[in-house]
């Protein structure tokens, strides 16, 4: 006698049904996203804080399948209430192949950027419920960016992007790059990027177009070219980049592993401090250490005062290991984390930059310290201490104690 397969329940298939509509919501949110049916709410532009801005809010989004698979179309607005002034930005994306693994993007963006900051192409949509480092950023320049490119996945490991783009780069504060004669506060540039990013030991899967990582391996690796060209476009500066990122983890036993990050820059040329490198610091210019008190990053360096080093050549090496955590009770697991981060720079014809005062790094610069994370409702308490060739005179200038703020979702 043949056995049958048992049918399910029409109750069974409804639960399973809410139960992945359930984690593909939580998926998106972890994303940075509210899903409707034809568009989806771009979290990161609701609200947000800074010390030029003050509060920033506004409101976007971008298409998704349910409009188009074969089109994107993604604007946002948002306003700053210290600067009174709206911010915005339009553009689209069209697929150029039926797997999906080619796309050719447009945009125009009229913007904030932090002065030395350095992103590549390549990276995932960065998303954070609360981004610490922001508060306390004072050092923008406003820019007006028109960029094509063409996002390409070589193979499912390797991810790459090509843009051409022209900007506006207008500091928001006291600052002239000096090129022979000519001095400016205002520069148009003309740049051309492409961008790698290598997960040798990942695993990818095709799902809707969209190939999404499986399997998380390591170490990624991330390279990103840039080359600013004078007199194409009125572009009136000319200098090239390079950017190199590893990161690498190391699994010990179930939530306890050791995460290593290096990161190295290198920019020649005729460079404004915009296109520079800052080494992402994250302590507040204030006398006390309780006036200091804030909200610790992941990595950026907690005890590096905004605006206290720049570079054209850069590397930094961090270190954390995470121990598993403390089984203390069902909802209170707190866990500990150990920290040492490394940054060493110079730069070449300092004294190009005009209007602001700055240090480089070419002594090493060193901290170390420890989390407390989850303590109660995701947040945490962090102590980092600063050492080495750039260690203060006051004792207390030298510690950074903060919240750490973790969610997972």
């Amino acid at each position: 006698m043949q056995s049958q397969t048992p049918i399910a329940s029409k109750d069974t298939v409804v639960v399973q049904q809410d139960s992945i509509k359930k984690r593909d919501l939580l998926r998106q949110l972890g994303n940075g996203f509210f899903p409707t049916k034809y568009f989806d709410i771009d979290l990161r532009y609701l609200i947000k804080y800074n010390q030029y801005e003050g509060f920033r809010t506004g409101f976007g989004g971008a298409t998704n399948d349910g409009f188009s698979e074969k089109y994107r179309v993604r604007s946002y607005v948002a306003y700053g209430f210290r600067d009174n002034r709206f911010k915005y930005g339009i553009g689209g994306s069209a697929r150029l192949n039926a797997n999906g693994q080619t796309w050719l993007n447009v945009n125009y963006t009229d913007d904030l950027q932090e002065t030395g900051s350095s992103k590549f192409l390549t990276d995932k949509r960065f998303f954070s419920f609360f981004e610490p480092r922001l508060l306390n950023i004072d050092l923008f320049y406003k820019f007006i960016k028109q960029s094509v490119s063409i996002e390409h996945a070589l193979t499912p490991k390797i991810l790459s992007e090509l843009q051409f783009a022209v900007s506006n780069i207008n500091p928001t504060y006291n600052y002239q790059y000096l090129d022979g004669g000519n001095t400016y506060s205002e520069f148009n540039l003309s740049t051309a990027i492409i961008s790698f990013q290598f997960n040798p030991f990942s695993e990818y899967t095709l799902v809707k177009n969209r190939l999404r990582e499986t399997t998380v391996g390591f170490p990624k690796f991330s390279l990103q070219l840039t080359q600013a060209v004078s007199g194409v476009f009125k572009s009136e500066l000319n200098f090239s980049k390079i950017d190199f990122r590893t990161l690498y983890e190391i699994k010990h036993q179930p939530e306890s592993f050791t995460r290593f990050v290096l990161t190295a820059g290198y920019a020649n040329g005729n460079a404004p401090l915009s296109h520079l490198y800052h080494a992402y610091p994250n302590n507040i210019n204030k006398e006390t250490i309780l006036q200091r008190f804030s909200v610790a990053g992941i990595d950026s360096f907690e005890t590096m005062f905004f605006n206290e080093f720049f570079s054209d050549k850069f590397t930094t090496v961090q270190f954390r290991h995470y121990f598993k955590p403390f089984q203390i009770a069902s909802r209170f697991k707190p866990q500990l984390v150990l920290i040492s981060r490394f940054a060493i720079g110079n730069m070449n014809n300092i004294d190009k930059h005009q209007g602001i005062t700055f240090g480089t790094l070419d002594k090493g610069y060193t901290e170390s310290g420890f989390e407390i994370n989850k303590l109660l409702f995701g947040f945490g308490l962090s102590g980092t201490y600063r050492y080495g060739g750039y260690h203060l005179p006051e004792f207390e200038d030298n510690i950074a104690v903060k919240f750490t703020f973790n969610v997972t979702l």
